[in-house]
């Protein structure tokens, strides 16, 4: 956890006095470093938006409030979400420092939701927020053991998040059940479908993506055998075959990323009084004249390169546009026929490395389609590969966040891993 909040005994009082009816009456939740609620930092883990004042609620935090929460801290998170550096390590951050996984405290605790899905698996509470532009809710829910769901992008208000992407990204729900997880989503989207949706029992459809598998083979053969307890217990299952990103999608999502931070980033920083930075700009110079706390690890190049796109607004259109034909064209493939796509999320938690950066080659390609289409995914636990939790994804169409919560949740009955339990290994 990176900040507690100093009233939270004060707001359970007030709650105790309160209605009875609220939804999320009395029970504590966690929020990512990167969303504004009064009473905590949000820093997005960067030491140049330390004590900078939260003047007023996010309507995240405020509909979590209306809804009866107590928002009792904000968590760590990857340093600006992850888009600092090619070569940072998920999880760390100048402020919170290194979050560790529950299960085995020298391994990655994925990124950059890192703090929340962390504390969701610890039981610090059973209920985050987190964010995600491209698999930054997913990896951490998948690498701690936990359920995490990424909405359609719009779906849920962003002011107050400190951005990425306007493409991108979208706050979502992180939990140790998708019923949790619904009722998250119902109070973060001001509806009240989505419990409903996690008690349905409708005959889906599921598209079994094996494109989406990871190098991990022992992730691999756990799949297969989830996807025959699935048809075990009635999930009517058919293969669905999808091309893999080539290196110009990868770029393009890139290029795409950085055009739209320097904007985003600009834009949001207008609206926080007080902050000592105004632009990616005075960030960048910020890191190099605090280079011992903030570069000691990694440097900012991905910052620095989105500098130099500031200007190249063309370049971002063909970009985008192309990245957004391909991604919605393979999701339109893999839809034809069924209502919801299943695969692996990510291998095991690899070890935590500040001076090596991350190690997540053995995941699937699961989250960027959706990402870049702005579509809904989510993850729950399927099981223990060397003693350390895996994800099973899953990708619905847009605004299909009923389909997708009726899935997970039927498939977590069928498979009966439950809340998992950590095992909190500290290597000396």
């Amino acid at each position: 956890m990176l900040a507690l909040a100093d009233d939270a005994l004060e707001q359970a009082f007030r709650f105790d006095q309160g209605a009875l009816d609220l939804p999320l009456r009395g029970l504590p939740i966690l929020i990512k470093d990167n969303i504004e609620a009064r009473g905590l930092p949000a820093t997005a883990g960067s030491l140049a938006l330390v004590n900078t004042p939260v003047l007023q609620d996010s309507t995240i935090a405020r509909r979590l409030r209306e809804a009866g929460a107590i928002i009792i801290g904000a968590t760590n998170l990857s340093e600006w979400a992850n888009i600092r550096s090619s070569k940072a390590t998920s999880g760390w951050s100048a402020v919170g420092g290194l979050t560790a996984n529950p299960w085995k405290h020298g391994q990655s605790a994925g990124g950059s939701s890192s703090g929340s899905g962390a504390a969701v698996a610890a039981g610090l509470t059973q209920w985050a927020i987190g964010s995600e532009t491209d698999g930054s809710i997913v990896c951490p829910a998948s690498l701690n053991g936990c359920i995490g769901i990424k909405p359609t992008v719009g779906s849920i208000p962003r002011d107050g998040m400190i951005p990425i992407s306007a493409s991108q990204d979208s706050p979502g729900p992180m939990a140790q059940t998708v019923l949790q997880a619904s009722l998250l989503l119902d109070v973060l989207t001001a509806s009240t479908k989505y419990v409903v949706a996690a008690n349905a029992d409708d005959n889906l459809r599921v598209g079994v993506v094996r494109q989406w598998m990871t190098t991990n083979s022992d992730v691999n053969s756990l799949f297969e055998e989830s996807l025959e307890r699935l048809e075990r217990t009635g999930f009517k299952l058919a293969d669905v075959e999808l091309t893999p990103p080539e290196a110009v999608e990868n770029d393009d999502e890139l290029m795409v990323l950085l055009f739209e931070l320097g904007e985003g980033i600009q834009r949001y920083l207008a609206n926080r009084p007080g902050a000592r930075v105004s632009t990616l700009k005075e960030i960048v110079m910020f890191n190099r004249l605090n280079s011992t706390a903030e570069l000691h690890y990694f440097g900012q190049e991905l910052f620095e390169k989105a500098l130099e796109f500031e200007t190249r607004k063309t370049e971002y259109l063909i970009s985008r546009n192309r990245n957004l034909s391909w991604a919605e064209r393979t999701l339109a493939r893999g839809f034809e026929d069924v209502d919801i796509l299943i695969g692996c999320t990510y291998g095991p938690a690899w070890e935590s490395s500040l001076l090596n950066g991350d190690e997540h080659e053995s995941a699937s390609w699961i989250t960027q389609a959706p990402a870049i289409a702005g579509t809904p995914i989510g993850t729950i636990p399927m099981g223990l590969v060397s003693g350390l939790p895996v994800g099973l994804g899953f990708v619905a169409k847009r605004d299909q966040e009923s389909t997708l919560i009726t899935a997970m949740s039927q498939a977590e009955r069928a498979l009966g891993v439950g809340a998992l339990h950590p095992s909190f290994l500290k290597e000396t």
